[in-house]
């Protein structure tokens, strides 16, 4: 049965499932494809945080109501607040939703999410560093974050470059759109299950009283399928994706994409070459460099470093794309958003290492991650 999770005026934006030694939580705003609001962040901290702390709790399973996990974070609040004038709110936002993309990440019970639909941008966030991840033939994965003026961030620059090869530059550049097969081919979905079968791994999953992770997974095993790639999957292009994505510049990506067009009339390439000349030419370096350095930081680190990031796009300094993108695709959905700076290469170096600098502002200061017992791989590495 599920309890009240909400303090919003009696909207319940989270619901909570208690079934023996399992939590459910359920992300409940279906009409908006159950996109992070501030009190659905907030609330989330609050039950991660007293289900660690309980004893009788032994694991944690996450899904979404509707055609969708989590379409990601509400962007249409953030950009409504920065036309005010306060771009402080949008960074008090990514504070608390990087809190909890870290407490997820460095959390001490096994958690379960449900990939059953859209999966984008800050729904990758809560469900990526955690321990399981189980998609279905109804998922659609995305992180189109440089078609809005953004980067790829909620610690895409720690799991993206852990991707085989650079198929996480070629995801995170070019906001591909994944499937749930793709998901389970790269590493972002651990299991694959069909739709059809979900009822009956939750029955299953309600009944579990371990932490181990063994258990957990043979659990999942059960209900498993090993699906097939489609004959056009760019997964299939790892190849072409490792010659042309392990490139040093976003130019010589272009360039490299562009010649292999040349001696291979491949549809796929084309495509790819026009996600990436109709992104935030801003975004498109900095997403770059980001996932960069992520190949050698821990997730506290790179959150860090993408909270910096994030509030120099929002404060708009040098670029204001982020504002341009969300009125293009989110606002006005004209889906023809006016870049500035427009080309490449008319940033230069130092533009991209502001973005990567601390802010020039007196009230502003680093992203402080809790103190965590529970470490992942590489989170120790320090900014």
């Amino acid at each position: 049965m599920a309890e009240s999770s909400s303090n919003n005026g009696g909207t319940d934006q989270v619901l909570v499932e208690n079934t023996g030694s399992v939590r459910i939580f359920i992300l409940n705003r279906p009409k908006l494809l159950n996109a992070l609001s501030a009190q659905m962040i907030s609330r989330l901290l609050e039950l991660f945080h007293a289900s660690e702390g309980d004893s009788n709790v032994k694991m944690i399973v996450l899904k979404g109501n509707g055609r969708a996990f989590c379409a990601g974070g509400d962007a249409a609040a953030v950009f409504h607040n920065i036309r005010q004038g306060n771009w402080k709110w949008g960074a008090d936002f990514i504070r608390e939703q990087y809190t909890l993309d870290y407490v997820v990440a460095t959390y001490s019970k096994p958690q379960v999410s449900i990939l059953n639909g859209i999966v984008m941008g800050g729904g990758l966030g809560l469900s990526v560093h955690g321990r399981f991840r189980v998609a279905t033939e109804k998922t659609v994965c995305a992180m189109p974050e440089t078609a809005l003026g953004l980067f790829p961030d909620v610690g895409a620059s720690y799991f993206y470059p852990r991707l085989p090869g650079f198929f996480g530059e070629y995801a995170g550049l070019t906001g591909a759109r994944l499937d749930g097969a793709e998901m389970l081919a790269c590493g972002l979905a651990t299991h694959f299950v069909p739709s059809e079968r979900l009822p009956f791994l939750g029955q299953a999953l309600a009944e579990v009283n371990t932490s181990d992770p063994d258990v957990i997974s043979a659990i999942i095993n059960r209900f498993s399928d090993v699906p097939k790639l489609k004959a056009g999957s760019p997964y299939h292009k790892m190849k072409i994706i490792d010659r042309c994505f392990s490139r040093r510049t976003i130019e010589e990506i272009i360039s490299s994409l562009e010649t292999e067009a040349l001696n291979n009339k491949d549809d796929w390439i084309c495509s790819t070459i026009q996600s990436l000349k109709k992104a935030s030419p801003t975004s498109l370096k900095i997403s770059l460099r980001s996932i960069r350095e992520g190949r050698l930081q821990g997730i506290g680190s790179c959150l860090i470093r993408e909270y910096r990031m994030s509030c120099h796009v929002f404060r708009g300094e040098f670029s204001k794309d982020f504002f341009e993108g969300c009125r293009a695709i989110v606002i006005d959905k004209d889906r023809n958003p006016k870049w500035e700076p427009s080309r490449l290469e008319l940033i230069r170096d130092d533009d991209v290492d502001r973005y990567f600098s601390k802010m020039d502002d007196e009230d502003w200061e680093d992203l402080k991650l809790p103190e965590r017992s529970n470490l992942p791989p590489y989170a120790i590495a320090k900014l």
